[in-house]
């Protein structure tokens, strides 16, 4: 079989007015590049969403999973968040998480994703998501709901792409869980237009 479907998240919330409190590694050590505990909660529930089947067939169980190299040295202070976002799904799935992409080394990362089959799960940086992985992975392909800006303000949505074969049309759709309490179920816009 050779269809695939890629889907991708931001990672979950961080410190900021919205949500109080520091960011806390996973034993608890306050890290400002890491998830509050709305976050940390939210990483809980995509798991049981994507890990235990309760997302039915828009929520498909990945094969593979790549977060944000939580180590790179391409920045002096790496986000955290991506790969902490992930890790409760990767380990209930008994999955390694494919890290060896920094942010700004998005094209060579939607160029492995793209040669991929099966289901594949992106957690990354909003901006670098809307600025270089959507449309790398539309390619030339006018995709009409595809938004051009992550809302800052949205922790809550799933980007899902699929494709029949290697080389056809994608077909895109955003999709809202609805998770925890507050979230939306109302799409990002195409542009930041109001």
């Amino acid at each position: 079989m050779s269809a695939l479907t890629i889907l991708i998240l931001r990672h979950a919330e961080k410190p900021e007015e919205a949500w109080p409190g520091p960011g806390l590694t996973p034993d608890g050590v306050v890290d400002k590049k890491s998830l509050v505990i709305r976050g940390w909660q939210r990483a809980g529930s995509w798991s049981a969403l994507f890990g235990a089947g309760l997302g039915g067939d828009d929520f498909p169980q990945p094969a593979a999973i790549y977060a944000a190299d939580p180590k790179s040295l391409a920045g002096d202070d790496p986000s955290q968040r991506p790969f902490e976002t992930i890790t409760p799904l990767a380990a209930r799935l008994s999955l390694k998480p494919n890290i060896q992409y920094a942010l700004g080394e998005e094209a060579k990362l939607v160029a492995e994703i793209v040669a991929l089959t099966g289901c594949v799960l992106v957690c990354w940086e909003h901006k670098a998501i809307a600025e270089s992985i959507l449309p790398a992975i539309a390619d030339r392909q006018v995709i009409p709901a595809m938004p051009r800006k992550w809302d800052g303000t949205r922790f809550d949505v799933v980007l899902r792409f699929d494709r029949a074969v290697h080389g056809a049309q994608w077909s895109f759709r955003q999709l809202f869980p609805r998770l925890l309490s507050g979230d939306s179920d109302v799409p990002m816009k195409k542009d930041d237009e109001e």
